[in-house]
């Protein structure tokens, strides 16, 4: 597993579009599905990846917090299902069933979604404002696999709070750790330096 940070793509960039499967429903997704959410949350997560394990119960537990709060939330995940089949889109729907997730997981198999969003690590967190311009991307918070601090999330729910009342986020914003995306042969973006 290599720690790998997010690349912390610049505040007030607009969302960019995606069009993908949810892993459910067979149902296509895009931004278009989200505008009548005050604000919009965009993580990149997998299965397999010991970060995101960490961290999937609090994921469920911010969907159902904050989706009856207007908040659209979206998952993809953008890893090689070929050489991962933990991340294939099977083993994803069973995931986001067994987590009881509220909000849709979809796959990005060509990974042009994670790199319309300069993805590098999962979980990675985009916050968009009203506007759908980036107002947070970092952390979940300050816990990690072997760290032995709680998962509360607080770095990405302050955002939350801030962005659901109009406010600017703080200023102070760390990128998030994780296992690299996996990226099929030949297709790491030039951003990418692993």
């Amino acid at each position: 597993m290599a720690a790998t940070p997010s690349t912390m793509l610049a505040l007030g960039t607009q969302a960019p579009d995606f069009h993908l499967p949810d892993v459910v429903t067979g149902q296509k997704r895009s931004l278009r599905d989200f505008v009548k959410n005050k604000i919009l949350l965009v993580m990149f997560i997998c299965r397999h990846c010991p970060y995101v394990k960490h961290v999937q119960d609090q994921l469920a537990r911010i969907g159902e917090e904050y989706v009856p709060r207007n908040v659209g939330m979206v998952a993809i995940s953008s890893n090689d299902a070929g050489n991962y089949p933990d991340d294939s889109p099977e083993s994803l729907r069973e995931m986001a069933r067994t987590l009881k997730f509220n909000f849709p997981l979809c796959y990005d198999e060509t990974q042009e979604a994670a790199k319309a969003y300069r993805a590098a690590c999962t979980p990675e967190f985009y916050l968009f404002n009203e506007e759908r311009k980036l107002a947070y991307r970092g952390q979940l918070d300050d816990s990690r696999p072997k760290n032995d601090l709680p998962v509360t999330g607080k770095d990405l729910r302050a955002a939350l709070e801030a962005a659901l009342t109009g406010r600017e986020p703080m200023m102070e914003q760390k990128p998030g750790i994780g296992c690299n995306i996996k990226w099929k042969p030949g297709n790491e973006p030039d951003y990418y330096s692993h």
